[in-house]
């Protein structure tokens, strides 16, 4: 086999569909974000496409912890955390995750792709005969984390409550199942039926299993994710979350009955061969939820923001998806026209966002997301939609002639 052709080929192939991804270097400076400086051109943009909704990758009390957390114990950990990395901060962290949700336990792991693919691949791994039900639009660290379990799985239509009651009927009762959802889908914006699958799940003997990184720190009293906004927190199993998002760091845990944790804890290869996240960045870690967790400004700005950006956008009868979330999907539909609406918002307007294609998103349904955050301001948000209403009316004009 020629690899070298290979490899070149398959990346031409992907340039020739207009879905190669080129990345914008970008640095982002402590006290002006959404403002980052890009790094080809040296030029001050403005970031619509951050998962970082609330500023606290950028926060005192964040940057307070972290630094005072270097200079006592250093850079990194020293190892997995069976053998020299399970320090104060790890032992923090999961007691203030724990707390945070409602929970008994909480296991942290070094991104929240790993939790999903270690704790979904250990449970069908372990457990004799285990089905899992799977929405059709899971996050690809869901899906990875079933298939390289080996596991039975069962799709179900995406939020479709109906269709997972058949494929649950037609499992034995006593048969080990799990139900795995997210809370807000990232492409779409949507609301899982929380409720409903929570009570499928008690009919036929299922645990619950909900994905809550586009949640967790933005809704319920606490931030605790929209399980605890709808209380229903005890009706959920295991709560995965993310650090990466929400509160401003990198990370992503778990969080249930102590008996599941602790048993993730001891048989999951993704965790028990992996060296534990940095002290500093744990540290930061529980800064931001003991903040957020007592504080609900910067949450509140930010559905306000939300709110302002997606009344603005409907003004200029723009195509936006409609949604009850955060997420606001830019529906292009072709991922050429995704691409020159993305390089002329920067080149000509300095906003900063990158084109969402297949396979993310299916073919023609390209888009761009938008994620207003709790810095934006609302001069911003009207310079994003009088960009995208020149942009689009000019790309229309051109379809046309």
């Amino acid at each position: 086999m020629m690899y070298q052709s290979f490899f070149t080929q398959e990346l031409d192939r992907l340039r020739q569909e207009k879905r190669y991804r080129t990345f914008l270097n970008l640095e982002r400076r402590v006290g002006q974000f959404p403002y980052a400086i890009s790094g080809d051109s040296q030029k001050e943009v403005t970031v619509w496409c951050s998962n970082d909704y609330l500023g606290m990758g950028q926060h005192p009390e964040v940057l307070k912890g972290m630094i005072e957390t270097l200079k006592r114990s250093g850079a990194g950990s020293g190892g997995t955390r069976n053998i020299s990395g399970n320090t104060y901060s790890h032992v923090a962290l999961e007691k203030a995750l724990s707390d945070f949700h409602n929970k008994e336990a909480a296991l942290v792991f070094t991104s929240g792709y790993v939790a999903n693919e270690t704790t979904l691949a250990t449970l069908g791994t372990c457990l004799p005969n285990c089905v899992f039900l799977s929405d059709e639009k899971n996050h690809a660290s869901i899906i990875h984390g079933i298939r390289n379990s080996r596991a039975e799985k069962k799709i179900f239509r995406h939020n479709d409550v109906n269709h997972l009651e058949a494929l649950l009927s037609s499992i034995p009762l006593e048969s080990p199942k799990i139900i795995v959802f997210e809370s807000v889908y990232s492409m779409d914006g949507d609301f899982s039926p929380l409720k409903e699958i929570c009570a499928l799940a008690k009919q036929y003997n299922a645990l619950t299993y909900l994905d809550e990184v586009h949640s967790a720190g933005l809704y319920g009293p606490q931030g605790g994710g929209i399980a605890q906004a709808l209380g229903l927190e005890s009706e959920i199993d295991i709560l995965q979350g993310t650090l990466g998002k929400a509160f401003g760091l990198i990370g992503g845990y778990i969080t249930g009955k102590r008996e599941i944790v602790d048993f993730i804890r001891s048989f999951a290869p993704g965790f028990i061969f992996t060296t534990s996240l940095p002290p500093a960045i744990v540290a930061g870690a529980v800064a931001s939820i003991n903040f957020l967790k007592t504080n609900s400004r910067l949450r509140d700005q930010h559905q306000f923001n939300v709110h302002y950006l997606k009344k603005k956008l409907k003004e200029k009868d723009l195509p936006f998806l409609q949604n009850d979330s955060h997420i606001v999907p830019f529906i292009v539909g072709d991922a050429q026209k995704c691409k020159e609406i993305t390089d002329r918002l920067l080149h000509h307007y300095k906003i900063y966002i990158q084109p969402i294609n297949y396979p993310t998103v299916p073919i023609g349904t390209e888009r761009l997301r938008l994620t207003p955050s709790a810095a934006h301001t609302p001069e911003m948000i009207h310079d994003l939609v009088q960009a995208l209403a020149e942009i689009w009316s000019d790309l229309s004009l051109a379809e046309a002639a």
